[in-house]
């Protein structure tokens, strides 16, 4: 495998991270409803778990509120069930064809608890970033080691591989900020 070849590699995974993470970012609850909020959720359907997404639409008509409307009106009650056994802590509402979902207000010392889940989250994402660089250097270092690549080329490449963790991970920590930023804001 040649160096640029490691380097694009690397790359896409470090970007596969970044995107985990911001997706990571959006399944946790601000004082704003968000449809991606449900996006862990899975619904007992017919003995299959099936992400809610797949079963309803899901959208946001005001700033504090969630609509679910099920394809299936019978997918109703199971759909309302795993919402209230969830860790979202809202209480749904249901009208027979649409269930409602109002999003409370954070309590500080809520927002506080999320502000630390969201920097473990961000962490996870460094974590990985920071895996992708440590298996790239190996691989750099298995070619010097046979031969293939200069130790000059090798240098430049692990400086290459060191520049694209550090805007990675820069990457992370604004995701990191502007999430705080939603979740402290009242």
């Amino acid at each position: 495998m040649a160096i640029d070849d490691l380097i694009q590699d690397a790359n896409r995974r470090m970007d596969k991270s970044v995107e985990a993470a911001q997706a990571e970012f959006a399944t946790l609850r601000t004082g704003r409803a968000s449809p991606a909020l449900l996006d862990r959720l899975q619904i007992d359907y017919y003995g299959q778990q099936t992400p809610l997404k797949q079963l309803a639409t899901i959208s946001a008509p005001e700033a504090r509120l969630l609509t679910v409307q099920p394809f299936d009106p019978n997918s109703l009650g199971s759909i309302e069930r795993a919402i209230q056994e969830s860790d979202l802590g809202v209480v749904p509402s249901n009208d027979g064809k649409i269930i409602r979902l109002p999003i409370p207000q954070l309590t500080e010392e809520r927002r506080k608890d999320l502000v630390k889940v969201v920097r473990q989250m961000a962490e996870d994402g460094r974590v990985a970033i920071r895996n992708v660089r440590r298996d790239v250097m190996h691989h750099l270092k298995e070619l010097v080691d046979n031969g293939e690549v200069g130790s000059d080329e090798e240098h430049r490449a692990e400086d290459h591989v060191q520049k694209l963790t550090d805007e990675h991970t820069q990457r992370i920590d604004e995701l990191l900020k502007k999430k705080e930023a939603e979740i402290l804001e009242v």
